[in-house]
């Protein structure tokens, strides 16, 4: 799903919170020197009613598109006669919805609006989120508008097929496989970011990629941030690697019932605030969150019978980012999606991290985790210190879903640095592999033996989301900002934490981040109207220096 930049700042402090479903509930008084305003906007302006609703049927068609997304990941057949009829409904279905969004009358009914606005002698005060909708749908529209109908229909075919060449070419653990097919999601991504720009070649590629997941941020902001991160995290783990005390991972390993697990892990998270009656929970080859609305929210999570952890990590992961889409806003309109993919980062990191991390989440979770994870012949008998020790030991790791929180920045840097790379033609596709695990190694000091642990092992590029793995490092960045303030302005955070409540810290996280949808223009301008200041990588960076300090007495 794209995000869209606005041109001028939202002054959020003056936004009210409205309810833009069909008819505006949003009611304004004014000054004297103004019409007095007590009645919806569609009252005053039919035009506005009249766009409203083409712009829900083009939401609700993409949320059927995403149906078909999430069965194709989840619950559809594998063959490639499967994946080509999947393909073909798609692109079809994707037609539609470009000729929606691209619909010749648009522009004139927001120029109607405006002009009601001007007749009706309305300050630009009021009407503030209906304002906002005018300007998300008409940058919305002329980025939609330059994608030719055929483009637009090869992106979601290519989107089907590449996953399933994605899937057989990770199970063979051969690249070469999967390489052609991905040199058309390079090259399709670059053809669609281009006809994004409109012409305006001032604005690089690759940042233009970057807005598509992360409006308003630009790379040079992100080479800053990363260098930051990196340059203080390469000698931290240097010192975390040389110690002498690090603590024992014995915990994470056994033989575990997988639907113990689940079980187990359908209890936590939905006492974390994750709405069961308005979602369900999957598997799948790679954890994912796909929202069809507010009351319909899908997780998958991953299991395995000798190792417990990284499937409760993964269940909480997309559990925050579903209590974001969970309390977001239903209005189906832009306004009320979400702001951008780092903000989406940040809850599910925050929740993943700050909380089911922390020494008060294994002290909740200890006796359930040991009834759950005990079994015939064997006994989960550990600590809730012993289990804290267990889930933040630093072991480089091949695969990055499974990484530690302290290595999992240079995991990120690493294919933003190639995805980069390739699109401004500083090395081919094919030389993925090799580029790949010579950064392993260097970075991480960490041997690439096979394809499917390598560079096969993440499932964005299938989807064309070039620009999308930055948002990782920078959800990570927000989190432990967003962490910060809400322990100062939660004295009971930690109490709450350990006693398994949660709903002080979910209310926290709506009122600053989750309500608000997309009426800023940027995550800085939120972050800095919300917390006082723009994202600071300070916070992540100081965070991880003194718990792995502590932690492995360095």
């Amino acid at each position: 799903m794209a995000a869209f930049i606005s041109k001028d700042k939202i002054q959020q402090s003056k936004v009210k919170k409205s309810n833009i479903s069909g008819v505006s509930t949003f009611q304004m008084s004014v000054s004297a020197e103004n019409t007095e305003v007590n009645t919806p906007l569609e009252e005053i302006s039919p035009s506005y009613k009249e766009l409203v609703s083409k712009l829900q049927t083009v939401t609700q068609l993409r949320r059927c598109s995403a149906v078909l997304d999430y069965d194709r990941m989840v619950l559809m057949p594998s063959s490639d006669d499967a994946a080509a009829s999947r393909g073909a409904q798609q692109s079809a279905l994707a037609s539609i919805i470009h000729e929606k969004a691209t619909d010749s009358s648009i522009p004139g009914l927001i120029e109607k609006v405006n002009d009601d606005l001007m007749s009706a002698d309305i300050n630009s005060s009021q009407f503030e989120d209906e304002r906002r909708v005018l300007e998300l749908t008409k940058i919305s529209f002329e980025k939609n508008e330059r994608i030719p109908a055929e483009l637009e229909a090869k992106r979601a075919a290519l989107g089907s097929s590449a996953y399933t060449a994605w899937v057989k070419a990770r199970s063979a653990s051969d690249f070469s496989m999967f390489a052609p097919t991905l040199k058309e999601c390079f090259d399709t991504a670059k053809e669609i970011a281009n006809y994004h720009r409109g012409g305006d070649t001032s604005v690089p590629l690759y940042t233009q990629m970057l807005d598509e997941f992360e409006m308003g941020m630009k790379a040079e902001r992100i080479d800053d941030i990363f260098g930051e991160i990196q340059q203080a995290l390469v000698p931290l783990i240097s010192k975390v690697l040389a110690s002498e005390s690090p603590p024992s991972m014995d915990a994470l390993h056994g033989t575990f019932d997988i639907e113990k697990q689940k079980e187990v892990n359908k209890e936590i998270i939905t006492k974390m605030g994750f709405d069961i009656d308005s979602g369900r929970i999957d598997e799948s080859v790679h954890p994912f969150t796909m929202s069809f609305s507010p009351s319909d929210v899908r997780i998958t999570s991953r299991f395995s019978s000798d190792e417990w952890y990284q499937g409760l990590a993964a269940t909480i992961h997309e559990g925050g980012h579903a209590m974001y889409e969970q309390n977001v806003g239903g209005s189906c309109l832009d306004i009320d999606s979400y702001l951008s993919m780092g903000a989406h980062e940040s809850q599910s990191l925050f929740w993943e991290r700050h909380i089911g991390m922390t020494k008060e989440f294994c002290k909740w979770t200890s006796a359930k985790l040991g009834s759950a994870l005990s079994g015939e012949g064997s006994n989960f008998d550990y600590s809730a210190d012993d289990i804290y020790g267990a889930i933040n030991a630093v072991s480089p790791s091949e695969i990055r879903v499974e990484a530690d929180e302290l290595t999992y920045p240079l995991h990120v840097i690493l294919r933003y640095n190639i995805e980069k790379d390739v699109l401004e033609g500083r090395m081919e596709v094919d030389d993925i592999p090799q580029r790949w695990n010579e950064a392993m190694k260097s970075m991480l000091d960490v041997e690439i033996t096979d394809d499917a642990k390598g560079c096969l092992q993440d499932v964005h590029w299938s989807g064309l989301a070039i620009g999308y793995f930055p948002t990782y490092l920078i959800g990570s960045a927000t989190a432990a900002q967003l962490a910060h303030y809400c322990e100062k302005d939660l004295p009971t955070f930690h109490d709450d934490v350990a006693n398994g409540e949660f709903e002080n810290i979910k209310n926290w996280l709506t009122e600053k981040v989750h309500k608000h949808g997309r009426r800023y223009e940027s995550l800085d301008a939120m972050l800095e109207d919300q917390l006082g200041e723009p994202l600071n990588p300070s916070y992540l960076i100081n965070y991880l220096t003194s718990k792995y300090t502590e932690l492995y007495k360095i």
